[in-house]
């Protein structure tokens, strides 16, 4: 069953506090004029520099909950800590900011700018930021997840797993404290969608980076430190490697 948060003070010092801490949040919505309960009660933390799968059948509540964690959505009850923040109280505008220089984010679908190259696809957040070498620093994370030589090559000129390679290179492109995954292997096969999820798992040990990841692949999810399963908006197992 989901662990009770131990209690969580009002100011979190980053250094000191969990990488996630969640207490007591649910997401309503109102549909067809009643309310529809997507998370309830949903309490749980995650160290700093854990690897962690959030597994359940679809509709269970795993990509609302994402979207808390990324500051994408608000709880209707509770409070969200990521990164020492307070994300269920911050404003809009604080949680932008927030996002850009902590967060990174691996979606299903790569997200890539298909006029731009590889390369620039992962130099364009680093130019957004001011870094003083963008290109230079990009060259170093494609080399990083394999793809030195292919910086040149635009979207359609790569295959599915090099893509999302790609996106996983961009995502740490900040050096971002916590990394968040949609479904990152779900449009690949088995055994690109492992090489994917070893290139963000080497990256993540490099850089101390906290890695959360939404999958449906059993596979995927027994690799990672922990698995938290969901069902019908609750967390149901809190497992560990």
């Amino acid at each position: 069953m989901s662990r009770r948060l131990t209690p969580v003070p009002e100011v979190l010092s980053v250094s000191t506090s969990p990488a996630i801490a969640l207490r007591n949040v649910s997401r309503s919505f109102q549909s067809g004029g009643a309310d529809l309960t997507v998370l309830a009660d949903v309490s749980f933390e995650v160290a700093r520099g854990e690897l962690v799968a959030i597994v359940g059948p679809s509709g269970s509540g795993k990509s609302t909950l994402l979207a808390l964690l990324a500051g994408l959505d608000r709880p209707t009850t509770g409070e969200v800590w990521v990164d020492g923040e307070p994300l269920h109280t911050r404003s809009e505008d604080a949680l932008a900011r927030w996002r850009r220089g902590a967060l990174g984010f691996v979606f299903q679908s790569f997200q890539l700018l298909d006029h731009f190259t590889a390369r620039e696809n992962v130099q364009f957040p680093l130019e957004l930021l001011g870094d003083a070498d963008p290109a230079a620093k990009a060259d170093v994370l494609l080399a990083a997840v394999g793809l030195g030589p292919r910086g040149h090559h635009y979207p359609r000129q790569l295959s599915g797993g090099e893509q999302q390679r790609v996106a996983v290179a961009r995502a740490f492109a900040a050096s971002p404290r916590i990394l968040l995954a949609d479904e990152p292997t779900g449009n690949l096969d088995g055994s690109t969608g492992a090489r994917v999820l070893e290139v963000m798992d080497t990256l993540r040990r490099t850089s101390g980076a906290t890695l959360v990841l939404v999958t449906h692949d059993p596979a995927i999810a027994a690799r990672c430190d922990r698995r938290l399963t969901i069902r019908d908006g609750r967390v149901v197992s809190d497992e560990r490697s």
